[in-house]
């Protein structure tokens, strides 16, 4: 497993997509901490961080979309499968490497809470929880998206099915709103929008914790089952 983490780390730092990536993002999540803290004088930046989250809908798509499907097309999958290391130790190792790309990204950020230090005096604890939420987030968009990455050898309609089921995932508790009833109560026990949002409110709930934790369980689980479809069906 460490062996596959080390490999995608280095991939991905020896190539411009961490780079690339890291820098849009840093320029969103700037453009957003201008507009909501520096031009409104605000000190909350927990107020910023839900638009954060929103950005890794179109960040992590992108991020993905190579880790599995590129194995595939270059014919470098079947080395993966057929190697000493467990399926699950090739799953999880390309998780990490990504995540681990990801709380770079993440650390960045730090700058702007500093920044707001410097100048005011702002919770402490909101401001905790909200990273801590925005983790687990990432963490559960990188799952879902090795997911769309294993399912196709073309890294384009990776990140097209991770897209469309990122912004879904965002959209849910709209779309329960507006059909109301039963389906607004299901949609949201399941929008994981709603589970990020309380730790944005400055609550550290455990049912969200482990719900996000289950999420990226359960996705990566369905990974390993795709891969292990194909290569049964491969004989």
């Amino acid at each position: 497993m460490f062996a596959i983490f080390k490999k995608e780390v280095r991939s991905y730092f020896y190539s411009p997509i961490a780079y690339v990536l890291i820098g849009l993002f840093v320029l969103m999540v700037s453009a957003f901490f201008y507009l909501s803290n520096l031009q409104s004088q605000s000190a909350d930046f927990t107020a910023t961080l839900p638009s954060v989250g929103f950005i890794l809908v179109f960040v992590i798509p992108m991020l993905t979309m190579r880790i599995l499907s590129e194995d595939r097309k270059n014919g470098t999958e079947v080395l993966l499968i057929t190697s000493p290391v467990s399926l699950y130790s090739v799953v999880i190792g390309k998780f990490l490497a990504l995540l681990f790309v990801f709380l770079i990204m993440i650390s960045i950020t730090f700058i702007y809470p500093i920044i707001i230090f410097a100048f005011g005096n702002p919770p402490i604890a909101p401001l905790i929880t909200s990273y801590l939420g925005l983790i687990l987030l990432g963490a559960s968009f990188i799952a879902l998206g090795v997911f769309a990455s294993a399912l196709t050898e073309n890294q384009i309609i990776a990140v097209i099915i991770s897209f469309v089921c990122l912004l879904f995932i965002q959209l849910v508790d709209s779309i329960g709103g507006a059909a109301g009833g039963l389906v607004a109560t299901i949609l949201h026990w399941f929008s994981l929008q709603s589970r990020y949002n309380d730790f944005t409110s400055g609550q550290l709930s455990l049912a969200s914790i482990v719900y996000f934790l289950s999420f990226i369980a359960v996705f990566l689980f369905l990974t390993i089952r795709v891969i292990e479809k194909r290569r049964w069906s491969q004989g």
